[in-house]
This record gives C-alpha cells, sequence and structure tokens, in this order.
C-alpha cells in the first residue's frame, strides 16, 4: 500500500501549504513522481483537476472564516487564501458557492463545502480487469513531437489531442504511416502503424513530452523525425473490449482510471517516470487499444 501512502503525504503537505505557496514539484516529491504525472493521476483518481481541488478547498477554508470570525476584513480572507484582489477573490467564491463573500457572513445562507480528500483502497464490484506483464528488450520510435505545459498553456496545438487533430488535418498521421515499415514481432498485428508515446525522456519542470510515433524497425524511414530509444523495461498492458469509434474517449479514459484506480494501488508495482504507450488498432471491423505502462516491483 505504498502508492496510496505517498499520495497521502502528497495531500498532506498541499493540505498544509493552502495559506501559502503549494509547489508542485514538492507535493509530487512526496508522491514519488513528476509534476506531470502526479496531476495526470490526481486527475484520473478524482475526476477533478489538482488546480480545481485546491481552489474548492482554499474557497471552502475562506467560507468557513467568514462565516465564524466577523471581525476579519474580506481582503484579509481574500490575501490569506491566494487572491490578490478582492474582486478577483469575490468573484472566484460567487463562481463557487453562488454569493458573494459579504452575504457569506449573514445567518442562514447556503454554502459549499469541499472536505479534505484521503487515498483508501475501496471495494468494488467483481468485474474482471484484463492485463499481462510482459519484459521487453529496448527499442527505438520515431516521429512528431511535441511539449506541452501540464496546465495547457502555450503555443498551439496546447494539448495531445488537438496534436493528433492536426496531424490528421495536414497528412501528418499518414506520411508517417507511409514510413512506419515493418511491425516489430512484439507488437499485436491487430494494432495500427502510428500511436503515442508519453513521458519518455525529462523536459522542463511542469511539461511533458507527447510523440505521433511508429516502431522503428525493417523498411523504416526515419529521416526528419525525431526518434527515441526507450530503454528495456517491464510493461504492464491493459488491453480494452473491441468498441465503435463514438466510444473512444470513454474506452480510453476507463482504461486509465481503472490503472490507476484499481490495478497499480494494489498491484506491487509502480509506474516508471510516467512513461506510458497509447497503441490503437482494428479487431473484428471495431476500434481496439491498448495501454502499455513501464512499470516496476516496489
Amino acid at each position: 500500500m505504498e502508492w496510496l501512502e505517498r499520495m497521502n503525504r502528497a495531500i498532506d503537505y498541499i493540505e498544509a501549504n493552502l495559506t501559502g505557496e503549494i509547489e508542485l514539484k514538492e507535493a509530487a516529491r512526496m508522491a514519488c513522481c513528476s509534476s506531470y504525472q502526479f496531476q495526470r493521476m490526481f486527475s484520473f483518481i478524482t475526476d477533478v483537476t489538482l488546480a480545481e481541488y485546491i481552489r474548492r478547498r482554499r474557497l471552502t477554508l475562506a467560507a468557513l472564516e467568514l462565516q465564524h470570525s466577523g471581525a476579519e476584513k474580506v481582503i484579509d480572507v481574500a490575501l490569506k487564501y491566494g487572491y490578490e484582489s478582492p474582486v478577483s477573490f469575490a468573484r472566484a467564491f460567487h463562481a463557487l458557492h453562488g454569493i458573494t463573500p459579504a452575504m457569506a457572513r449573514q445567518e442562514g445562507k447556503a454554502l459549499k463545502a469541499y472536505p479534505r480528500l484521503s487515498f483508501l483502497i475501496s471495494i468494488k464490484g467483481a468485474e474482471a480487469m484484463n492485463y499481462r506483464i510482459e519484459t521487453k528488450e529496448s527499442f527505438e520510435v520515431f516521429g512528431i513531437e511535441g511539449i506541452f505545459r501540464v496546465d495547457g498553456g502555450g503555443e498551439a496545438p496546447q494539448t495531445p489531442a488537438k496534436l493528433w487533430e492536426q496531424s490528421h488535418a495536414n497528412g501528418d498521421v499518414k506520411r508517417l504511416e507511409a514510413c512506419a515499415g515493418e511491425v516489430p514481432s512484439f507488437v499485436s498485428r491487430d494494432l495500427h502503424l502510428v500511436h503515442a508515446v508519453c513521458s519518455y525522456r525529462k523536459t522542463e519542470p511542469d511539461t511533458f513530452p507527447y510523440m505521433l510515433c511508429a516502431f522503428k524497425g525493417e523498411g523504416s524511414s526515419a529521416d526528419g523525425y525525431t526518434t527515441v530509444s526507450i530503454p528495456a523495461h517491464t510493461w504492464a498492458i491493459f488491453p480494452s473490449e473491441p468498441h465503435p469509434w463514438d466510444q473512444f474517449g470513454t474506452t480510453i479514459e476507463t482504461l486509465y482510471k481503472r490503472f490507476y484506480t484499481e490495478w497499480l494501488p494494489a498491484s506491487g508495482y509502480q509506474q516508471v517516470d510516467g512513461l506510458e504507450f497509447e497503441l490503437t488498432g482494428d479487431k473484428d471491423g471495431l476500434n481496439y487499444i491498448e495501454l502499455w505502462f513501464a512499470v516496476r516491483k516496489v
């Protein structure tokens, strides 16, 4: 259960610093992962972004202080919880609670409270989760790389999904397919030629690399593309059931969520630096997904 302990230590740190500066790098260090990986895990597990959780917690505590400490000025509460002006605080407060900070002091006013999170093992239904563990020697991939900010900011394309959309529209995916060559023997023949790999090298803090890639093998033509060597790893591989295209988004999100919430906490493994592949293919005329997570025994 080390994984749960690490995540709860990170929450302890965040909760202790809600009235000060929260260093995401420090929270991630306590969770023994990168800032990007921590924020990504947090979102899949809780269905809310880390930034939104922090915002909700600060405004929850601010509302309690306004109700219980009538002598404290609104501007003092605003500054305490990281807002630079009463206007920005009032706007955020109203968006969450539906009333102004001044109205929150009136008896009987309804407010919202978001409690502190704790990560626990939850007992779920008996639905099977298909996976396999495979050890693979080092291999190379090549393709179209983007460096993305965890918060989605920066120059376009701002997200991996936008990179896919742009690369389909301008023909880059088709060109990469044509350069892919033979599929290596360790890759299922049901899979396409172009996939995606994430967090395969270190970048600046709060950024992550994501590449539309092909496996480099016999007949590949990698000239003009970024080439990356993937070291030998143990991989936890999670296949989806075949599904129609309109269920792709739901299917891949469910695979990620079940990996982080059901398999990883009780598996005795930990993910290696957030390294993962998103592979897609066809089975029985339907879409098919495999998620590969680099893991090591705890």
